[in-house]
């Protein structure tokens, strides 16, 4: 059995002196550090300059300056607008003068719109015809008619004449009213007679014959219409008067005498 042989002194560990050494070597090759900064005097500062600002007095604000210089900004801007404002005309006028102008076409020549007619209904008409004291009115198959202030007179183809009175008292005027007289023979006959008791008679009627035919008489009266008049008919062969009625100028019947 061979024997394990001892081992081979190898280099030695450094002492505490060489560590040492390398350590203060080390230390004076490597860069300083930063100093660490003073916490501790900041307090301090702060105060310092404290006082030193309630130290000082502000002066007083430049207001007047400030004016100025709002003013001149605000006169700056204006001008600018006005020049922007100028130069947009001018474009705009310049447009208009580039772009044509298509007349208008004429306009229509306006009719004047013609007045409606209004239409009113027409008045009744007056049927009355007014002579004057004594006139002769031709009333057919040969007689004659006139009026005076007193009354009727009438003429037969014969000439005998005859008359009603109006103020005799064989009529009231007072209330509307019709008279009646008769002159004829077959062959026809002529009919009159006296309307009173109104201003506004409008028209008299003879009912003639069996059958109730209608016959429209002629009215007379003075200028003035006092109140009363005179009427007159004519009937062919068979017209024999039935009744006699007095209408105002509306149609209303006012009086009626019937034989």
């Amino acid at each position: 059995m061979n024997p394990t042989p001892p081992p081979e002194p190898g280099p030695s560990a450094p002492g505490p002196a060489e560590a040492t050494g390398r350590a203060a070597t080390g230390s004076a090759d490597a860069p300083d550090a930063p100093d660490a900064p003073d916490t501790a005097d900041a307090p301090d500062v702060r105060a310092a300059f404290a006082r030193a600002a309630f130290d000082v007095t502000p002066g007083p604000v430049p207001l007047a300056a400030v004016r100025r210089a709002g003013r001149a900004r605000r006169r700056r801007r204006t001008a600018a607008l006005s020049a922007v404002s100028v130069l947009g005309a001018a474009a705009v006028a310049a447009v208009v003068a580039l772009v044509p102008v298509r007349p208008s076409p004429p306009e229509p020549a306006r009719v004047a719109a013609q007045p409606t007619a209004v239409r009113s209904s027409p008045a009744a008409p007056d049927r009355i015809r007014t002579v004057r004291p004594g006139e002769r009115v031709e009333a057919g198959r040969g007689f004659t008619v006139w009026l005076t202030a007193d009354g009727k007179h009438w003429r037969d183809p014969d000439g005998l004449e005859n008359f009603r009175g109006v103020s005799d008292g064989n009529i009231d005027r007072a209330a509307p009213g019709v008279s009646y007289q008769s002159e004829g023979g077959p062959e026809g006959a002529f009919h009159s007679g006296l309307y009173y008791g109104t201003t506004a008679a409008g028209r008299v009627e003879l009912t003639t014959g069996p059958g109730g035919r209608t016959v429209l008489a002629t009215l007379l009266a003075l200028p003035g219409r006092p109140g009363w008049g005179v009427w007159y008919a004519t009937t062919g062969p068979g017209g024999g008067v039935t009744a006699v009625t007095l209408y105002d100028r509306a149609g209303v019947r006012l009086a009626t005498l019937e034989n």
